[in-house]
């Protein structure tokens, strides 16, 4: 008895969707008596892993949630006001409760499908309208990954449109002394990569005879500085624009409501974070990048832009703009390779002005530099020995004191207080929209004490302080203060109570196909459960609000899960070496590429590796990786069968054999299937002296039967954010940690934070030290949920899927590659390119799987004109019949229109979805009924989605470049 309700509450049998005799049963389908024979029948036995997962066992859903509510304890939450782009904000309880912990927003996917994601893509439309409108720029995408790679790809952007106009030149790029220091080290690694020439300087110098003889083609400037500090930059704009210099400024959102914008002063890009709107601090991230630039660059703008558009009544539709300059697509000639952009913080933050409108966020701006000028007073008035030397601030005051910071750093400490010390002297203090007058008190106990002064303020000050304050020296330039209007559309005016906006947020929800819908069956995407139990930690204070440059004493229980989290991700891939930094899938790529370049540059060898070989059947986003790693790409060919091509690879290996820095694989296969050979062509890269890189998007066919390492890999990244269970939040947030093998270890990323002179590189690729930190509480929960045996069982039960579905398809339609046994991979390969010539594409079918309630599978890559189907170990077999019987019906229906039955031109395919508002129109314009329309099997009765809008004019969207509320 006992017994069986342990087994009750294992997690295990709550994360896999088939009952124990419904995965006998399409064992049977597939001729296979156990588990264990199908999957040696699937996996070469000379890649398959012997021993078992040193992973701590599975606990139950309730002793996880004891223990994290434990760990949790171990960290600090102190007040810190060591700003740096992190501040305290306040999250609005209707936005937390109904976009942070609702699965409708948190579980669906990137927006590739506009007709089922008009919700979310009209959150990220109202985000850029907010940024365009805050920065004075024309243009936004909609966000980055975190400020400091939004620097860095703004560099790229204009540095790549500088190429264009002049060949052959030393492009040399200047910053000011004054941005973040963790912007600095993520420019110096892609300058590195790139062969940029990087400059750091006092911003004035930049006018000076000092780089009269020097080409420089752009220039990144703080704005307030890192100290604090409102510098005019209108004469550096200027001789910049006189000189053709493109200027990057990384600006203070908050602080842009008060201050004038970049874009009525010339700059050419802004870039930023939008953590302040609402966001917590969560130890570093995920927070939303922004990116704002002029219209002349939108054909280089990295990221996603959101567009308006038309559907085919007329009726207004959102959508992504410009999608052929996503790296899936355009690969090697992609503009960046951001495969995650920061959605879901972006979402929030927007939310968070539509809540506050302007005069909402006027009154926390002039609230925040109230309390900054009431604290100036009280410590200069009041204190002997402390001065405020800024001129002119918004937020951030920099003191300089006649004590040791040594001194005031341990008293503050004692008093659980934070602050940023510059040098022995000097110091920062940053206050936020959670500051308030018992604030300014303790902060002015601290210095009180140090001073040993115990007097006061005087009669004036004490009697006259809001006077007092409203006659403080102007500290905001007359020159610099904002006059022109932002955030003037209705959306940003009507929804200010929470009842409105509740109501709004409910109503965008309903627009968008999630999870909590049905399958979202993306081969490469692993759209898989996110266990309520693992997210927990999202809404917890003691995870929430901890800034990540603290002390190491105060995050013990981030440090807990990080260094767990790194055994036993080493333990699964095999690999000794693991960095954290990478805060998505394309990022870890990118660190990856980087590690090896570094590894290969120690070695100083006499020719330069800049080759990187790349399959066909690779994971899209490689060869936009590598191009960002400063990699020249050499394309392999694949077989029919969808293998490598040994005879190709073979002879571009002797070809390039001096110059071959990396080999980037995806294994399984993009293909989907088990390779055989894997390790001979592993074997013939490193006796030509190449690296070979894994992509890790397929782990999910890999964990606990496969280690990387065995195949011989040096470095992968992991993807959190799919195998993992990280929620993919409509297109972000997302992890991408690296592994590596122990010759590449002392090349992992390092800190700005945390640098040790005696490291053998110093790179970032990230603002902070692990990334979207937070979100790592939500891996350990799975493996800690799991254990090894899960972990592997899940594996299984996701190849065991795949299969079942392409049994059952395989009559219906011709299944591309398969494995030596008939199998595939966890996922596989759907030709529908037979269908074009009754003029049906594969978009139709994905549009019409709408109509039936489910999102297309990935189309068109890695082959143009096919589907590739991933269903993962989450989904019930009720749940794949249901969608097999999807598409065997719409392969009826494809018949009917072979048959003659229906138009080429006219038929239910072209004319999909069917919207509810055509659905319910008294005109019917079409051959078939509305029934056949709408509810084209019987079940899909009782789970219909409506669809919002018809089908969508791509074309008109991209001519007609429309990016901000109208």
């Amino acid at each position: 008895m006992k017994d069986s309700y342990v087994k009750r509450k294992q997690f295990l049998s709550r994360h896999i969707g088939s009952s124990y005799d419904e995965i006998k049963k399409m064992l049977k389908t597939l001729y296979c008596s156990s588990i264990n024979e199908f999957i040696k029948k699937t996996i070469p036995d000379n890649i398959l892993c012997k021993e078992k997962l040193n992973v701590p066992s599975a606990i139950s859903e309730w002793e996880y949630l004891n223990h994290i509510n434990k760990i949790g304890k171990k960290n600090k939450i102190f007040r810190s006001y060591i700003g740096l782009g992190y501040k305290n904000t306040i999250t609005p309880s209707v936005i937390q409760r109904n976009i942070l912990e609702n699965p409708g927003w948190y579980t669906s996917y990137t927006p590739y499908q506009s007709e089922i994601s008009q919700g979310r893509l009209e959150a990220l439309i109202n985000f850029q309208t907010m940024i365009s409108d805050l920065t004075g720029m024309e243009i936004s995408n909609a966000s980055m990954l975190d400020e400091a790679s939004a620097a860095a790809d703004a560099m790229f952007m204009i540095y790549n449109k500088k190429k264009l106009e002049q060949k052959n030149k030393n492009f040399y790029f200047f910053v000011s002394n004054e941005i973040f220091l963790q912007t600095f080290y993520v420019l110096q690694t892609r300058c590195f990569g790139l062969g940029i020439n990087l400059i750091q300087d006092n911003y004035n110098n930049f006018l000076s005879k000092k780089y009269k003889n020097i080409e420089i083609f752009g220039l990144l400037l703080q704005y307030p500085s890192s100290f604090g500090e409102i510098h005019d930059y209108t004469e550096i704009i200027e001789h910049a624009n006189k000189k053709n210099i493109s200027v990057i400024i990384s600006a203070d959102l908050m602080a842009l409501s008060l201050l004038k914008p970049p874009g009525e002063w010339g700059a050419d890009v802004v870039i930023g974070s939008s953590q302040a709107f609402g966001i917590p601090m969560g130890y570093g991230g995920p927070h939303a990048a922004f990116f704002a630039t002029k219209k002349k660059y939108k054909r280089f703008i990295p990221g996603r832009i959101i567009g308006i558009s038309k559907d085919k009544n007329n009726k207004k539709a959102f959508r992504m703009a410009l999608q052929t300059r996503e790296q899936h697509i355009k690969r090697e000639k992609a503009t960046s390779n951001i495969c995650t952009s920061q959605v879901f913080p972006a979402i929030m933050a927007s939310m968070y002005a539509v809540y506050h409108g302007k005069k909402g966020l006027l009154k926390i701006a002039k609230y925040i530099h109230r309390y900054a000028k009431k604290l100036e007073i009280k410590l200069t008035n009041s204190i002997k020995g402390v001065n405020q030397v800024n001129k002119f601030y918004f937020d951030t005051i920099r003191i300089k004191t006649d004590y040791s910071n040594k001194i005031i750093k341990n008293l503050a400490i004692k008093k659980k207080t934070n602050f940023r010390y510059i040098n022995n002297n000097y110091l920062t203090i940053t206050l936020d929209e959670t500051t308030c007058t018992y604030d300014i008190n303790h902060i002015h106990s601290i210095f009180n004490k140090i001073s040993k002064k115990n007097n006061k303020y005087s009669f004036f000050i004490y009697k006259n302080k809001e006077n007092n304050i409203n006659k403080i020296s102007n500290k905001i330039p007359n020159s610099l203060k904002r006059t022109s209007d932002f955030l003037r559309n209705d959306v940003f005016n009507k929804y200010h109570s929470e009842n409105e906006i509740m109501r709004y947020i409910k109503r965008l929800e309903k627009k968008d196909l999630s999870l909590t819908h049905s399958m979202i069956p993306l081969g490469s995407c692993t759209m898989k459960l996110n266990a309520s139990t693992g997210l927990f930690s999202l809404s917890q204070n003691k995870w929430r609000n901890i800034h990540p440059f603290v002390e190491k004493n105060q995050s013990y229980g981030y440090k807990f899960i990080i260094s767990n989290l790194k055994k036993y991700l080493k333990e699964i891939t095999g690999l000794p070496g693991i960095s954290l930094q990478p805060n998505s899938g394309a990022q870890g790529e990118y660190a990856g590429l980087m590690v090896i370049k570094y590894y290969q540059n120690s070695l100083k060898e006499k020719f330069n590796r800049n080759i990187a070989l790349i399959p066909s059947s690779s994971h899209g986003t490689n060869p936009a990786s590598a191009k960002m790693a400063g990699l020249n790409i050499v394309l392999i060919d694949t077989k029919h069968d969808g293998s490598i091509d040994e005879n190709n690879l073979l002879k571009k290996v002797k070809e390039y054999t001096n110059f071959i820095s990396v080999f980037m694989i995806t294994y399984p296969s993009t293909h989907g299937v088990y390779e055989e050979n894997i390790k001979n062509i592993i074997d013939i890269i490193h006796e030509h002296g190449g690296q070979v890189y894994m992509d890790g998007a397929n782990m999910n066919a890999q964990i606990g039967l496969i280690k990387p390492s065995y195949l011989g890999i040096d470095v992968c990244h992991l993807n959190l954010h799919k195998t993992f269970s990280i929620p993919h939040g409509g297109g972000g947030p997302g992890m991408g940690p690296i592994c590596v093998a122990s010759h590449l270890k002392p090349y992992l990323p390092t800190h700005s934070f945390k640098i040790n002179k005696k490291e053998k590189n110093i790179f970032s690729i990230s603002s902070s030290q692990y990334g979207s930190s937070i979100i790592l509480t939500i891996p350990y929960a799975y493996i800690r949920l799991l254990g090894g045996n899960g972990l592997k069982k899940c594996t299984e039960i996701s190849i065991l899927n795949a299969n079942y579905i392409k049994e059952k398809l395989k009559n219906y339609y011709k299944i591309l590659y398969v494995g030596k046994n008939n199998t595939v991979a966890h996922e596989f390969i759907i030709d529908c390119r037979i269908f074009k010539k009754i003029g049906i594409e594969v978009v139709d079918i994905a549009k019409r799987m709408m109509d039936y309630g489910y999102h297309a599978p990935t189309i068109s890559f890695p082959v143009v004109g096919c589907m590739m189907i991933e269903p993962t170990e989450s989904e019930s077999k009720k749940e794949l019949d249901r969608f097999i019987e999807t598409l065997i019906k719409i392969r009826e229906e494809i018949k009917e229109i072979e048959d003659g039955k229906f138009s080429i031109e006219n038929n239910v395919l072209k004319n999909s979805p069917h919207s509810i508002e055509t659905l319910t129109n008294d005109k019917w314009k079409y051959p078939y009924s509305r029934e056949k329309a709408a509810y084209p099997l019987y079940w899909i009765k009782e789970r219909k989605f409506w669809i919002p809008i018809d089908r969508i004019d791509d074309g008109y969207g991209d001519r007609n470049l429309i990016c901000k509320c109208i």
